[in-house]
């Protein structure tokens, strides 16, 4: 460590003063070998989200997290390898089919995810519901498998960003979770670190993600791509809806066996399709297999329909050692039975106006899908199926959704915030875009609804 005075650049920030990219890497560098013990740290990260830091703060943070541990090196990988990044909601699994999907179209895609915590699911705990997949890939196997496969998703390693852990762990106990920029420097420091040679990103709006508005999701999307610049990374942003959960499946399992029958040319026009052909014709585009992003949807819908998608889904799951049976017949998992299902309360009829993703996330929660600690372990059959969705018709009696579990939950409290998710009127709601907008370096572009289903 230099002999800069952590109390000094504390008293900066505190003070509304900008830090030098010095000074941000000599703090990170301590904290990250124990020089700055944590109530140093607590207090920097408390004036930096009170005063906020500015883009050139921003980027000089990520630098310093990047570096504090292996950037994975790719360029062994031929073509241009495209990353992708979800801010996490309700219902969120995207992943598992894009990454495929965009592999089958000839892009390589290195993909390191996490384990959920609270009402947003892990891509990691959803894939390892798959009876013996394996996350825990050494870098060098992330490197083969990018190569041999296509397409990687693995679990994040201490080796990449160590300081951007270390420092989530603290953000998380001292009320400095929701900083933009905060927020923007600890994705990136990840995502810069996978090896891939540009990134996509998937910001989510609305209730059930963490950027509640429109305008921080844009303030959020901007500061991801100046930073992608900072560091001669193309990024492109899109926002995306999660004011109603994706798909009609929460859960681990329950999202994996919603992803196979996506793969397989199910759900086609669904938002959860339309945002994955989105976020697929930007990756591919990016990755230079198509001229714009509206011919990388359409390619990203033809490898569905072809069966190319569902083909290296299950190469994916073979080389990290997942059981091919279930990816052929989900029906196999017998122990996924739902144990209870919500329906209609007496009197009711009409068509779904509204679901409310939180709370939907939060019955999925209390079911054992998700976790309130980093400690806690989630039941991987837990969650709820066959979600009726805002448009859907619905009469006394009719089933709101299907309830999953290993163990037994207080189904009466669990069954009250599902009907409480619901609201029913007697006419059909205007239906809300998936695809809201996206920006890179050449400024925002609104994604029309008619746009986002075209292909």
């Amino acid at each position: 460590m230099s002999d800069v005075n952590p109390v000094s650049l504390i008293a900066a920030k505190r003070d509304g003063d900008a830090l030098s990219g010095d000074d941000l890497r000599t703090l990170v560098k301590g904290y990250t070998d124990g020089t700055v013990p944590d109530y140093q740290m607590s207090a920097f990260l408390m004036a930096a989200y009170l005063n906020g830091l500015s883009a050139a703060e921003a980027a000089a943070l990520t630098d310093a997290m990047l570096h504090s541990g292996a950037h994975i090196d790719l360029s062994s990988v031929s073509g241009t390898k495209v990353g992708k990044h979800s801010t996490g909601g309700v219902g969120d699994k995207v992943s598992p089919i894009l990454v495929p999907l965009v592999a089958s179209c000839g892009v390589p895609v290195a993909k390191l995810s996490g384990r959920g915590l609270g009402h947003t699911g892990g891509t990691i705990d959803k894939l390892e519901s798959i009876p013996g997949f394996r996350t825990n890939l050494s870098v060098g196997q992330y490197r083969r498998q990018v190569g041999d496969v296509g397409g990687v998703i693995a679990g994040q390693t201490g080796e990449v960003a160590p300081a951007d852990k270390k420092i989530y762990a603290l953000r998380d106990v001292t009320a400095t979770v929701d900083s933009i920029p905060l927020i923007a420097a600890s994705i990136m420091s990840k995502k810069l670190a996978e090896g891939n040679d540009a990134l996509v990103l998937d910001v989510k709006c609305g209730r059930g993600a963490f950027m509640k508005t429109d305008a921080d999701a844009r303030a959020l999307a901007e500061t991801l791509v100046a930073i992608g610049a900072e560091h001669d990374m193309p990024v492109a942003a899109v926002m995306t809806n999660m004011d109603v959960p994706l798909g009609r499946a929460v859960g681990n399992w329950p999202e994996i066996r919603e992803a196979i029958a996506c793969l397989r040319g199910e759900h086609r026009e669904s938002s959860l399709m339309q945002i994955v052909r989105g976020l697929a014709g930007e990756m591919i585009a990016l990755g230079g297999q198509a001229e714009t992003p509206e011919e990388g949807r359409a390619k990203a819908r033809n490898a569905i329909e072809e069966g190319e998608a569902l083909a290296q889904f299950r190469a994916l799951v073979d080389a990290q050692d997942g059981d091919p049976a279930v990816v052929e017949d989900p029906d196999v998992r017998s122990d996924s039975a739902p144990i209870a299902e919500v329906s209609v309360p007496t009197g009711t009829s009409g068509y779904v106006a509204d679901l409310d993703a939180l709370s939907i996330g939060q019955a999925a929660v209390e079911l054992g899908a998700g976790r309130q600690t980093k400690e806690a372990s989630v039941d991987p059959m837990a969650g709820l199926t066959r979600l009726k969705k805002p448009g859907d018709p619905v009469e006394e009696g009719d089933v709101l959704a299907r309830l999953h579990a290993s163990e037994a939950p207080d189904l009466r409290a669990v069954r009250a915030a599902v009907r409480d998710a619901y609201t029913v009127s007697d006419a059909p709601p205007s239906a809300a875009p998936a695809l809201k907008a996206r920006y890179d370096a050449e400024g925002w572009t609104r994604l029309s609804e008619s746009a986002a289903g075209a292909v």
